[in-house]
């Protein structure tokens, strides 16, 4: 491992932040995102980070202070106001304490900020506050968690990193651990770190700079000890390549559904049965040759690397034994047994341990957060996108880390017992979320004809309501710029997958894409079409069939795979067809567009008919005179749009007007309607399906009937 410190990053750090929070502050948070930013240290608000200081209180008094890494947040981009500040000769004091709980240290800690506002500092402060250097780095590093996480871990350690390093005992983090590290630190004055057996390890410096170097430098010896001794081991080997990467993603689209299914807890509610995950499968050489060599089992259902990624992973993955990957219903049997006994493992875990906590329990579900297959990977659940990328990383890193300890000796991480502690530990749980969460969240959503003002609209509308959305249409300029402009406020939450509605290989490699991202599909917006003006004296066949081919045969592909996929996943889903009023009032010169989009219409409502026992409801919203969205014009009006503006010697503005005043309301019709339509449907407010939603701001001959 390379040191990345800068003095001139550095500086302009100083330069932002040091007139409002002083240098040294500065330079923690300078040296804390660069510690974030290597995956090998902390992964998703691991580590910790602190620095010792001043404070000057309202009445101009100086006084000892410690600026801390509050609780979850992430190193990675970190502000200041990240590094809540407490009194330190007060939170000092503490270490004369014989027992100091949980509830009552972070008490201490929450009345003795010198913000009321600042976030809850690390379950680990005191152990900062304790050991007198200035400034210190604590992080969760591959190479060292696979030093410790050996029988003989003290040995390798020495070896490794030298006889300037303190070696401590595994302990809970919090008031016990803080003072044992302080006794060892006080027992060994000249120590450059301090390695916390199966935890991690903390360096510390004057400087930022100092404490930051020497954490690279014991992860670089740690590192060189690993290399060496798989060199000179005899199991050191490389694996047999058994399944390919390309084989291997293209089983995602079959398995990735049934998974994520068998992921969703019931909820006991008529209209929402399922509370889902998004799942992020892992599918690359490293994990292909980890889960297909002999002994992966045994190796993978080992403890995790370290207590604290409890939260998002869970104890032990579930392993699927040679899966039936050429046999879907085999298939779904197997992984529903699977799934059935790991979740009363986990329950027969939490009633083993329950009775010893401190505190009252909240088990929250059992099922499984990683499932490991072989011939596939890894699939990771969260409850939403950055959730499960978060539960990928640390399962990537984690198989890594194995795999390197199997390679030079025996992997041994903590007990069980440790392991409750930590994951049923009240500050680590806070960091999980909880409550507050938008009723789409845990919904994707797949929009065709994405780019153009109905359906930028309708993803913009989702979005905003927690979905994660995969915007779909041709290939080419609008698409990728419409996930340029969603992006900066989404994140992502949204992708972007080029699809063709008439192609039916087009459609089915776009659903492929999403079960390859977040597992599986939810929700279904389908809203690509086209128009075309002519009287059907003058009807080119030619146009009506290009027009056939995009709003039927389009809307049908794309109604069949959705069936397929939503069938497979088995959580029910919701299907909406972007109708139009032309289906119930058509217009002159407009009997292609009505037409096609009238059968288009129907097939949704057949579908209605047929995915109802799977708990799959299709509804229909029927919009009108929707213009545009934005910069975005619909593609609708920029075909009908110079017609009727000739006919009725308008401007587009004055077109508007006039589509405006011919409604009961006298509304403006926008693609937010259109959008507030799609998610009341698919919030199932209410148990409905084959219905039809008009927005149109009321137009009588146009009322379905």
């Amino acid at each position: 491992m390379k040191s990345t410190w800068s003095d001139d990053d550095a500086a302009v750090c100083v330069a932002r932040y040091g007139a409002r929070v002083g240098e040294d502050l500065a330079l923690r948070v300078y040296a804390s995102r660069l510690i974030g930013r290597e995956p090998d240290l902390v992964l998703h608000g691991g580590g910790n980070a602190s620095v010792k200081g001043e404070h000057t209180t309202v009445l101009g008094d100086r006084v000892p202070a410690i600026f801390v890494k509050a609780s979850g947040h992430d190193l990675r981009v970190i502000e200041p106001e990240g590094f809540p500040g407490l009194d330190l000769a007060y939170v000092r004091r503490l270490r004369a304490l014989g027992a100091l709980s949980e509830a009552a240290m972070v008490n201490e800690f929450r009345t003795h900020l010198f913000d009321h506002r600042a976030p809850t500092p690390s379950i680990e402060t005191l152990m900062h506050a304790f050991i007198p250097m200035r400034f210190l780095d604590h992080t969760h590093a591959d190479a060292i968690l696979a030093l410790t996480n050996q029988p003989e871990s003290a040995r390798r350690v020495r070896d490794a990193l030298g006889d300037d390093v303190v070696l401590l005992e595994y302990a809970m983090a919090g008031f016990d651990l803080a003072k044992a590290a302080a006794d060892a630190y006080d027992a060994h004055p000249g120590a450059r770190a301090m390695v916390l057996l199966r935890h991690g390890v903390l360096t510390w410096g004057d400087t930022a700079r100092a404490s930051y170097e020497t954490m690279i430098d014991m992860v670089t010896r740690a590192e060189t000890y690993l290399d060496r001794a798989a060199s000179k081991s005899p199991r050191a080997r490389t694996p047999p390549v058994v399944t390919s990467e390309e084989r291997a993603r293209s089983r995602l689209a079959r398995v990735a559904p049934i998974v994520r299914g068998l992921l969703a807890a019931r909820t006991g509610d008529a209209d929402r049965p399922y509370r889902r995950m998004i799942v992020r499968p892992l599918v690359d050489r490293a994990v292909l040759d980890f889960v297909d060599a002999d002994g992966a089992k045994a190796l993978a259902l080992t403890p995790p690397l370290t207590a604290d990624h409890l939260i998002r992973t869970k104890a032990t993955p579930l392993w699927i034994d040679a899966p039936s990957y050429d046999d879907a219903d085999s298939l779904r049997e197997q992984l529903t047994r699977a799934v059935a006994e790991y979740v009363r493992g986990y329950e027969h875990y939490v009633r083993t341990h329950a009775p010893q906590l401190a505190t009252s329990l909240a088990a929250g579900d059992p099922l499984p957060r990683v499932v490991l297959m072989p011939g596939l990977g890894a699939l990771c659940a969260g409850e939403s996108g950055d959730a499960a990328e978060i539960a990928r990383d640390i399962t990537a890193h984690t198989l890594t880390v194995k795999a390197r300890v199997a390679a030079m000796g025996t992997y041994a991480g903590l007990a069980e017992r440790d392991l409750f502690d930590m994951e049923f530990d009240s500050l680590q749980r806070a960091k999980l979320p909880n409550g507050g969460e938008p009723p789409l969240g845990r919904t994707v959503a797949l929009i065709t004809g994405a780019a153009g003002a109905i359906g930028s609209g309708v993803a913009r509308g989702l979005l905003r309501a927690g979905c994660h959305v995969v915007v779909t249409d041709l290939a080419g300029g609008a698409l990728d710029s419409l996930v340029e402009e969603l992006r900066p406020t989404f994140g992502s939450r949204v992708i972007g997958v080029p699809l063709d509605v008439c192609d039916a290989d087009a459609v089915a490699r776009g659903f492929d894409a999403v079960a390859a991202t977040w597992g599986g599909v939810d929700l279904v917006v389908v809203n690509a079409g086209a128009a075309h003006v002519s009287r059907l004296a003058d009807m080119d066949l030619e146009a009506f069939r290009r027009l056939e081919r995009i709003n039927v045969e389009g809307t049908l592909l794309v109604l069949r795979e959705a069936a397929r996929h939503l069938v497979r996943q088995a959580t029910g889903g919701d299907i909406v067809v972007v109708s139009t009023k032309n289906v119930f009032a058509p217009g002159a010169q407009f009997g292609a567009y009505s037409a096609t989009k009238a059968a288009a219409h129907q097939l949704a409502r057949i579908a209605s008919l047929e995915l109802a026992a799977a708990d799959v409801r299709v509804n229909m919203v029927a919009p009108d005179a929707v213009f545009s969205e934005g910069a975005r014009k619909s593609g609708l009006w920029q075909e009908v749009g110079p017609d009727r503006m000739r006919a009725r010697g308008l401007d587009e503005r004055g077109l508007e007007e006039y589509y405006r005043e011919r409604n009961l309301l006298k509304a403006r019709i926008t693609a937010e309607h259109v959008a507030n339509a799609v998610i009341f449907l698919a919030s199932r407010q209410t148990p409905t399906t084959g219905a039809t939603i008009p927005v149109d701001g009321g137009l009588p001959d146009a009322t379905p009937r």
